[in-house]
């Protein structure tokens, strides 16, 4: 009997020493998970993100194994925003967390985020123009779905006796935008919804590959009750296409708004890079991401300079040139790179490329050594001709032979327009 238990003490002890070791092995790899994060600068989360609260997480790991990021780890039994660059701000360590742990927030100590001011429901100091989504403070996909219906109901309130073309003017094609419409469409509004981008999905269109974009049911007019689940960006951004077609809805893609004009009689005027719409609300749905950066330089306009990498393989037995000198930059460099008969220059216009992932950074030295990418620090574009461009290279101007320009630069926020509108803004700094 006396042998039995030490037999199953042993393997009670083995067991639990294997145990300890992979814990311990693990906590490791967070830990220098985050040691690297801080020595590259990508510990500063750059959207929604998790605050854990130390004396409320019991270290379950259950927000690490719902971030589809990888970007909480486990340190000393305590769960860790380990990668604060890799956060998208989707929410499902929330959702995960057994013990109400976390909460999610806009920006640091050290970097605050503009947040305009917006009411219960949904709009803003100025009367009429309503904000829903991320711009407002809300990253989740399905909160700001649901917004973009509860703020329709605002407008259909708002009563305005001076006519307009339109009821709304919706800004962004994203899901609260999307949702926005239905609820239009439902009640029988006269609403217009212009996009950007050439497709619709928001945030969401600009997701990497296979990226897990809901975690939760949504509700829609005319849909009703959604039931997703975790799913990939492509099944959602097919969900969406799969609404629009069965419902409708029309959305003005390649649209940009850029001012809005109040009027007198309480209605306003929207004007964009391809006309002028007075409504009597204006719904702005956009997110943080903003517009491309622009690189401001002759010959911009040309059809060759996109801001955003579709497809790699279009860019096969082509000379391009990719500016930028992020994650997004480099991972464009490096699909294009590895297409047949492809010449690549990344451009550059600091000393090193310091806010990447190590990997992209390995993978990049490994195209730089074969031959494939041309990396050129302290470069700008110049201009742009039809098969060249000029750049600056350390003081240095030069022409390079060139079929297409990415441009992996950034967005900007429309916040100056909508501060001469008379939006207010308000700072965070860690707060929801």
């Amino acid at each position: 009997m006396t042998r039995h238990v030490l037999i199953y003490a042993l393997i009670i002890l083995l067991i639990v020493l294997l145990y300890l070791r992979r814990y311990q092995r693990k906590e490791r790899t967070h830990q220098d998970a985050l040691e690297q994060a801080i020595a590259t600068g990508l510990a500063e989360p750059q959207s929604l993100h998790p605050v854990i609260d130390p004396l409320r997480c019991i270290g379950s790991a259950s927000c690490a194994r719902a971030c589809p990021e990888n970007a909480i780890g486990i340190i000393k039994g305590k769960a860790v925003l380990t990668n604060g660059a890799h956060c998208i701000g989707h929410g499902a360590c929330l959702a995960a967390c057994p013990v109400e742990a976390i909460k999610l927030v806009f920006g640091t100590d050290k970097r605050g985020v503009d947040i305009p001011t917006v009411r219960p429901n949904f709009e803003t100091n100025v009367p009429g123009i309503f904000i829903a989504g991320e711009l407002g403070g809300m990253g989740l996909i399905r909160k700001a779905a649901e917004q973009g219906r509860q703020a329709m109901d605002s407008i259909r309130a708002r009563k305005v006796a001076a006519q307009a073309d339109y009821d709304v003017v919706i800004v962004g094609g994203g899901p609260a935008g999307i949702s926005a419409g239905l609820s239009a469409i439902q009640h029988s509004l006269r609403y217009k919804i212009i996009e950007q981008e050439e497709s619709l999905g928001g945030c969401v269109y600009h997701y990497p590959r296979n990226k897990i974009a809901m975690t939760a049911p949504v509700k829609l007019a005319l849909v009703g009750s959604v039931k997703m689940g975790e799913i990939q960006k492509e099944k959602l951004l097919e969900f969406w296409r799969g609404v629009v077609e069965k419902t409708g809805l029309t959305l003005s893609f390649r649209e940009r708004m850029e001012d809005v004009e109040r009027r007198d009689d309480g209605t306003f005027v929207v004007h964009t890079n391809k006309g002028a719409y007075s409504a009597r609300s204006v719904l702005l749905a956009i997110g943080r991401r903003g517009s491309p950066r622009k690189l401001d330089v002759p010959g911009e306009e040309s059809s060759k300079v996109v801001y955003r990498l579709i497809d790699a393989e279009q860019y096969r037995n082509m000379t391009v040139a990719v500016v930028g000198g992020g994650d997004s930059a480099l991972e464009a460099a490096i699909a294009i790179s590895e297409q047949p008969g492809t010449s690549v220059s990344l451009l550059y216009r600091g000393e090193a490329f310091g806010r990447v992932k190590a990997k992209n950074r390995e993978r990049l030295e490994e195209q730089q050594k074969a031959g494939r990418v041309r990396a050129m620090l302290e470069s700008q574009i110049v201009s742009i001709q039809k098969e060249s461009i000029t750049i600056s290279c350390r003081g240095q101007t030069q022409d390079l032979s060139n079929e297409a320009v990415i441009v992996c630069a950034g967005g900007v926020l429309p916040t100056p327009l909508l501060q001469k509108v008379g939006i207010e803004f308000e700072t965070k700094y860690g707060t929801s």
